[in-house]
């Protein structure tokens, strides 16, 4: 099962979301990620296998910023590998998701036809696409989120985030528990 984590906070907050998804392990997962906003530019960090590796990612090329999410990654679609991980990214958009979005497939080939690319197998990265197209259409970040969100059939919780907005991660839920 996956874990999310996120923190708008006043200091560095990328060891904040690895201590926390460290108190999430006990789940099960197959690879982790964090993304942050600083400066207000994105920036993410992924890595296959335990936290350790993420850590390391991290040593070796740091992440500033005072807001972020993270992850741990059970694959449900698409095999367990870094691109697969979370958080995914669009056009300004970062998510990362637990669940299953159901009719992913058909979201995907529309949003194909839109024109979006794909550079994972999961269907996360067919809601970041999504909310990045609701801001195209010149919806705010909470009306894109609630706009993309209503396509969804299936069971999942998720958090997103939008560059150039370090106050702002939006949740939300259809199903398991987001606290």
């Amino acid at each position: 099962m996956c874990g999310i984590v996120g923190i708008v906070g006043h200091s560095q907050v990328a060891p904040l979301i690895v201590d926390a998804l460290k108190r999430l392990e006990y789940r099960g997962y197959d690879s982790a990620g964090v993304a942050t906003i600083e400066k207000g530019e994105l920036g993410r960090r992924r890595a296959e296998g335990k936290l350790i590796n993420l850590e390391r990612r991290l040593k070796d090329e740091p992440l500033d910023g005072t807001i972020g999410i993270g992850h741990t990654r059970w694959a449900t679609h698409g095999v367990p590998n870094e691109t697969n991980a979370h958080p995914h990214f669009s056009n300004g958009v970062a998510i990362v998701h637990n669940g299953i979005i159901e009719n992913f497939a058909e979201l995907r080939d529309e949003l194909t036809r839109d024109g979006y690319k794909f550079a994972s197998q999961t269907d996360t990265e067919v809601v970041a696409h999504l909310v990045a197209r609701e801001l195209a259409r010149g919806l705010k970040p909470v009306g894109a989120a609630h706009a993309a969100l209503k396509r969804l059939s299936g069971a999942f919780a998720l958090a997103i985030m939008f560059q150039g907005d370090e106050d702002l991660i939006v949740g939300a839920r259809n199903g398991p528990p987001l606290a």
